[in-house]
């Protein structure tokens, strides 16, 4: 029993030192004095002044990061809204084949998905479209993040007591008030992990954005991909380090308001 517990702490430690030791292996290496991503050639902070000076960069970022907001305030309305049809409004006419299209985009190739956006923005009859830009990524991103806030929307109404927005209703409250009153503020937990999940996959995807993009909008991971070809500099680690060090802050700050508000909780119950 006891060798057993040993073999299964060893795994977990095997699988997040295979997880994690590339990140500190980047984080070390971005305080390199070399041009040489993989070597520790003495400290030195050259590599983040470098970064402070890349408007190229910069501008990617801030890019991606107005995009993934966008796209996943966006996402976070239409997978609700599909989300409440999908649970509240039982069988009907075509309901199989919603819910069909609705996953279509967590199960479909992303190369697919946007093959058909390129043809749809780039079709002579639909110039009023605006072409490849940053309106077709939003769109694009958007359309892959609706599927997984529905799903995750969806799993929290089947949870969710009736009775509440029964009761609301029985008492003379509209529906909608209802649903922005009751039903908001239940699944309200569903909608936050929704929205960031969609502002990861938006921040993180290169298919779509390269397939959509034009040269006045390159995303972070295009412009990193593009880089590539030409060899990448340890400035590269300098952003992955900048960007590690704000998720963690970002992770650790989640996780104390969260053990906070747990005794508030408790003591509410």
């Amino acid at each position: 029993m006891n060798g057993g517990g040993w073999g299964g702490r060893m795994w977990v430690v095997g699988v997040y030192a295979f997880l994690y030791v590339p990140i500190l292996c980047l984080i070390v290496f971005s305080f390199t004095a070399g041009e040489i991503t993989t070597r520790f050639d003495g400290f030195s902070l050259r590599w983040y002044a470098a970064l402070a000076r890349d408007a190229e960069l910069h501008a990617a970022v801030l890019l991606s990061l107005r995009v993934g907001a966008l796209a996943a305030t966006a996402a976070v309305v239409v997978g609700t809204a599909a989300g409440v049809i999908l649970v509240r409004a039982g069988p009907y006419p075509g309901s199989r084949f919603f819910v069909g299209m609705m996953s279509a985009p967590m199960v479909m190739p992303e190369v697919v998905v946007g093959l058909s956006l390129v043809l749809l923005f780039t079709h002579p009859a639909l110039a009023v479209l605006g072409g490849r830009g940053v309106a077709a990524i939003w769109v694009a991103h958007t359309t892959l993040c609706a599927a997984y806030v529905a799903v995750l929307v969806a799993s929290r109404l089947r949870e969710m007591d009736r009775a509440l927005e029964e009761a609301a209703l029985d008492l003379g409250c509209p529906p909608l008030k209802v649903f922005f009153v009751i039903t908001v503020p239940v699944i309200a937990p569903a909608l936050a992990a929704g929205w960031l999940l969609a502002f990861t996959l938006s921040m993180d995807d290169f298919v779509l954005a390269a397939m959509l993009s034009d040269p006045g909008s390159t995303t972070l991971p295009v412009l990193v991909f593009a880089r590539l070809h030409h060899g990448l500099k340890p400035e590269i680690n300098a952003l992955a380090t900048v960007i590690v060090v704000v998720v963690s802050i970002a992770v650790l700050l989640a996780n104390r308001l969260l053990l906070a508000s747990a005794p508030a909780v408790a003591r509410g119950g």
